[in-house]
């Protein structure tokens, strides 16, 4: 499949709301995604790990993964995140949750263990053959402790079903080698908001964007007018949102979106341990962005 006609533009990696007693909160859930999808996101990407994946077990995985389906219907696509650092449970997850109405999966590269460049190819090239969805690759060292270079991933967009890249090493000769080299259907996003607006110029396809969750119409009409080269309207939407991106990630993700949801009615101000809400100062601040620039 080519994603690149089914994924250009803005996808947001949906957080998880929960309840006062810790349980997922779904009516909460059903509102964020109403929000986006009414604001003009692109599509949805349920359980990545700014959905707080490392602290829910496989059963909400499951039910929050169908209750998206539920809820989307089909009104944007749906992307999937199914990854971890060992590469058999990664393929056991494959075959244990519901992804026949996935359009695609975004697996992040293992974490912790480092594996060589070698190592990372035949982690993802196992997952592809398993995979009875694409195969989006997702680069992200600052979490995973190993950086997947240009060539690894220029050698696995030539793997069957490895259809594409979320490239969030932050590194632009990286990103901008990746763009020379792809295939002309292999689907390159952002996975860094702050760098997206560049990135774009460059000739990324989109953003898989945790801004997005905060202001969906303000980011996806950014990467709209950059996706059509309107750089001078896309930069003025963009200066609005740098002061929010250094919010977001002052202290960590999702807190940062969280406190920013909370603020706006959607959701409770809740995380699991070992993530705790934004510190008070920061706090403040969230609530005097939103009152000055959304």
């Amino acid at each position: 499949m080519n994603l690149r006609e089914y994924l250009m533009g803005t996808g947001v990696a949906v957080v998880t709301p929960f309840t006062c007693d810790n349980k997922v909160d779904f009516p909460a859930l059903s509102k964020l995604l109403d929000f986006l999808i009414n604001d003009g996101v692109n599509y949805i990407v349920t359980m990545g790990t700014t959905g707080e994946t490392p602290v829910l077990n496989k059963e909400e995985k499951k039910s929050i993964i169908e209750f998206t389906y539920r809820h989307v219907n089909s009104r944007v696509p749906v992307v999937v995140g199914v990854g971890g650092n060992c590469t058999q449970d990664v393929i056991d997850d494959l075959n244990y949750f519901p992804l026949d109405e996935a359009i695609a999966v975004l697996s992040a590269s293992p974490y912790y263990n480092k594996p060589s460049q070698e190592g990372i190819y035949q982690h993802y090239k196992a997952l592809a053959s398993a995979s009875p969805k694409p195969l989006i690759l997702y680069n992200v060292p600052g979490r995973t402790g190993r950086n997947m270079t240009a060539a690894t991933t220029i050698r696995l967009a030539k793997v069957d079903n490895v259809a594409g890249i979320k490239e969030a090493s932050g590194d632009m000769a990286q990103c901008m080698e990746i763009l020379r080299d792809r295939p002309e259907t292999f689907l390159v996003v952002s996975g860094d908001d702050a760098l997206a607006l560049p990135q774009l110029a460059c000739g990324m396809d989109g953003v898989i964007s945790v801004a997005g969750n905060c202001f969906p119409k303000v980011f996806s009409t950014m990467v709209q007018y950059s996706l059509k080269s309107d750089f001078v309207n896309a930069k003025k939407l963009n200066d609005q949102m740098i002061e929010g991106y250094e919010l977001l990630f002052a202290e960590n993700n999702p807190a940062g979106a969280k406190a920013f949801l909370y603020e706006m009615g959607i959701m409770q101000n809740i995380v699991r341990l070992p993530v705790v809400p934004l510190s008070e100062s920061l706090h403040e601040a969230v609530k005097k962005y939103i009152k000055t620039q959304l």
